[in-house]
């Protein structure tokens, strides 16, 4: 229970720092890349190697893909068939159909399930939502923008990343049997701790309240799907025709039910696809999605 207060506690005090002058108005952008470049890279060595690879993780691993690949379904024939045009499509695609499981669902399944539940959340992370974000969203923003990607400037994206070079790395000793001990086992446990702080207090650093825009029928087409219809999907499937149960399931559906990832917006904005719909589908889906989060936890429970 404690864990679950502090990470309300800490999104509640990033949205609050946004009040004060004398912080500085790129502070987000600096926690996220110590996120990006130590922290995610720090679970990785610190998780991976220890996990027992069974062919049901995949499963977990093809939620983030099977969100996306629905939600990229769904909005692409709505838009077509109501003319919504490529910017309001392409938006809904990419920001409802990708979750956030890393800044805010990481540090919500270790409050909820603990280190088993993170090792799972680091698989859907990684090898799901990180690719998809890096590489087929780009694909995807590219068709509905003006602007084109060359394909091996994706290549390097995903290549160089440091979250995904330590997780072929982490991938590679859990191969060989090898775990990481000693003091530098005991520096990673150090560094892993600081993700539920630094990470809640960048999202609610850059959570946007806009309450006039709530009237926007697209906002709630994809906060709909995103906190509500493809968790229900996810849940669906993986139990009633995988026969998935347990921990993996629940953490499975739960990463489903986290609201749209950051990352994914960003990736909307910069290629001007409906850039305010994109920050309003994160700044009131993030807090939003704690009450969703709630309903979803009790169902599996």
């Amino acid at each position: 229970m404690i864990n679950i207060f502090l990470i309300v506690v800490f999104l509640v005090l990033g949205f609050f720092l946004q009040r004060f002058k004398f912080i500085p108005a790129n502070t987000s952008k600096y926690l996220n890349s110590y996120l990006i470049y130590v922290v995610l890279p720090a679970l990785a060595l610190r998780y991976l190697p220890k996990i027992e690879l069974r062919t049901e993780l995949l499963l977990p691993v093809a939620a983030a893909w099977i969100g996306f690949g629905l939600s990229w379904l769904i909005f692409g024939l709505l838009g077509k068939k109501y003319n919504w045009g490529k910017s309001i499509t392409g938006c809904l695609v990419i920001t409802a159909g990708l979750a956030n499981t890393s800044f805010v669902g990481i540090p919500i399944i270790q409050a909820l399930y603990g280190e088993e539940g993170v090792k799972i959340a680091l698989l859907i992370d990684q090898a799901g939502s990180f690719i998809i974000v890096s590489s087929v969203a780009v694909i995807v923003a590219s068709i509905y923008s003006v602007g084109k990607k060359r394909k091996r400037d994706i290549t390097r994206k995903i290549l160089t990343f440091p979250p995904f070079l330590f997780f072929l790395i982490a991938f590679g000793l859990n191969f060989y049997g090898l775990e990481i001990g000693g003091r530098f086992d005991a520096l990673l446990q150090v560094i892993t701790a600081t993700l539920t702080p630094v990470a809640l207090t960048s999202v609610g650093l850059q959570v946007k309240m806009d309450f006039a825009a709530l009237k926007s029928k697209f906002l709630w087409y994809g906060l709909s799907y995103k906190l509500i219809l493809i968790p229900l999907v996810i849940l669906l499937l993986f139990k009633f025709v995988f026969r998935l149960e347990g921990l993996i399931l629940q953490v499975s559906v739960m990463e489903a039910a986290m609201a749209p990832m950051i990352t994914g917006s960003i990736i909307a904005i910069t290629h001007d696809l409906e850039p305010k719909l994109a920050s309003l589908l994160v700044g009131i889906g993030i807090p939003l999605s704690f009450f969703t989060l709630a309903i979803w936890y009790f169902i599996l429970s």
